[in-house]
């Protein structure tokens, strides 16, 4: 059996530079009927291990360390007892959820994962955090982009470790390269396609976000 991809939304909330927000996450499993990856197990640990409902999980990828995506990934993790993944160019934000630990491998621009016959590729796309990375899956024509690209545009760079020209950058050399049929699978809210979001390069940068 070919690998699949199954989404599940949690709702909490989401800290940074003395803010709090409420926010619904997108949570990614992709895999099979026996094995599978789980990308970004954001909130609920007990709702995210029902929906793997028994499967081995290969590993936890994460796309970023805003505590959104990282809080509950530790526990989701031992549930099912699977590795966590992180670029670690974003320790600085696991160090504010888990001081004085690391996760248990890191993420590198170009690294593989396999699942189910099924490969992602790792990209680092810095901007909306310094070790943000989306995973490519060629073999069903979809892109995981956390929070670097959103149906409309670019992910937020407005707090710290943030910066919009290396946000559009990112967005501009690895996802807007792809083919433009891709579906874009994105940290929060709807799906887009890359063919639906390169018209628009030049207006987001015109308004600055």
């Amino acid at each position: 059996m070919s690998a699949r991809i199954e989404n599940l939304v949690t709702s909490g909330t989401f800290s940074l530079d003395g803010g709090t927000w409420d926010v619904d996450n997108n949570v990614w499993i992709i895999g099979d009927d026996t094995e599978v990856f789980v990308i970004d197990p954001a909130h609920d640990p007990d709702a995210i291990a029902a929906a793997v409902n028994g499967r081995t999980v290969k590993a936890v990828l994460l796309t970023h360390g805003h505590d959104d995506h990282i809080r509950h990934a530790r526990d989701f993790a031992q549930k099912v007892n699977a590795p966590v993944h992180l670029n670690p160019e974003d320790q600085m934000l696991w160090d504010a959820i888990f001081p004085g630990t690391t996760p248990d491998a890191p993420i590198q621009d170009g690294d593989t994962f396999t699942v189910a016959g099924t490969e992602l590729t790792a990209l680092h796309t810095p901007g909306h955090s310094p070790g943000s990375t989306c995973f490519h899956v060629p073999g069903l024509n979809t892109v995981f982009t956390g929070d670097t690209l959103f149906n409309g545009g670019p992910g937020a760079t407005g707090r710290s470790y943030s910066d919009f020209g290396t946000i559009v950058e990112s967005i501009r050399q690895r996802l807007l390269t792809l083919p433009e049929d891709t579906v874009v699978l994105t940290g929060h809210g709807e799906a887009t396609t890359i063919g639906a979001e390169k018209p628009h390069l030049a207006d987001w940068i015109a308004r600055g976000h």
